[in-house]
């Protein structure tokens, strides 16, 4: 029997796994964000220092912003690429929760909430991923522009750096923390870790697939977080104790990185305006603006 072509449909499955995992992300970015001072009593964990609970809730308002195109968007191609660093980021949270088990409130509903959250969502984010990938369409019916050559080596270099990073602070934590600006435990460098692999892998894909429709909400996401990120350093600057050189370089770099993507989103806007030509489903040619 002759599969139908793909139509580019984001599955109900696949919506009801954003609607579910969305109230714990934004419970988890108004606890660590808000009252990153009161995790003992609120989370799954004492997360010490401050910067880190915020830290971690700039990573999940960022999927906040992911999970909610993936219940109200219409086309799959515009949030298929969030769905491996997501998996990356729950599957090494899992290990480092079962790593470190002994450090985390037992009986908590926090951690209880937290203990479900990763040890299934990995296997559901994956799952849910092969399943709607039958809707992939192909590139031309994609359209839309395509990254330049500096972007894609820009991404590029994301990827190495922070693939690196992040698999430094989760193989060989015990390397990094001496060095670290400020306090680290084995968790919260694993922890750290894993969110250095959430812009890896999707660089990663960028390169794979350079056009701007699949990657626009995740970078996106990805603004939303490193603004949260400077707000969490603008708040505490006490965390970085006497290394001001190095708090005013993490500054500069979160400024130059959000600075990037704006310049990004300006001219890659300005590209989207133009007709651009394209496949529809049944293969006539078809004009048409990229709607931002």
């Amino acid at each position: 029997m002759k599969r139908s072509p793909p139509l580019d449909r984001i599955y109900p499955v696949t919506r009801i796994l954003g609607a579910v995992v969305i109230p714990f992300l934004a419970l988890a970015v108004l606890i660590l964000y808000f009252f990153p001072d009161q995790t003992g009593q609120r989370f799954a964990w004492p997360v010490k220092p401050p910067i880190t609970a915020m830290l971690m809730a700039a990573a999940y308002a960022g999927g906040v912003y992911f999970f909610s195109f993936l219940v109200f968007g219409r086309h799959w191609h515009r949030v298929k690429e969030g769905f491996l660093p997501v998996t990356t980021f729950a599957s090494l949270l899992g290990i480092a929760t079962i790593l470190h088990w002994d450090k985390f409130t037992p009986g908590h509903i926090a951690f209880i909430l937290w203990a479900g959250l990763y040890f299934s969502t990995p296997f559901l984010v994956f799952a849910v991923w092969l399943y709607n990938r039958r809707e992939d369409p192909e590139p031309d019916q994609v359209g839309g522009p395509l990254f330049s050559t500096g972007w894609r080596y820009f991404f590029a270099l994301q990827a190495i750096g922070t693939l690196i990073l992040g698999v430094g602070l989760f193989l060989t934590p015990a390397r990094l923390i001496p060095v670290w600006p400020w306090t680290l435990t084995p968790l919260t460098a694993q922890v750290m870790g894993a969110m250095f692999a959430i812009p890896g892998v999707l660089a990663i894909e960028i390169v794979i697939d350079p056009y701007w429709r699949p990657a626009q909400r995740l970078l996106e996401a990805q603004f939303v977080s490193f603004l949260l990120i400077l707000g969490a350093l603008l708040r505490s600057r006490a965390d970085f104790g006497s290394a001001g050189g190095v708090y005013i370089g993490f500054v500069a770099a979160v400024c130059v990185i959000l600075l990037a993507l704006v310049v990004m989103f300006i001219q890659m806007r300005a590209q989207s305006r133009q007709p651009v030509t394209t496949k529809s489903s049944f293969g006539k040619d078809t004009a048409e603006c990229d709607p931002c």
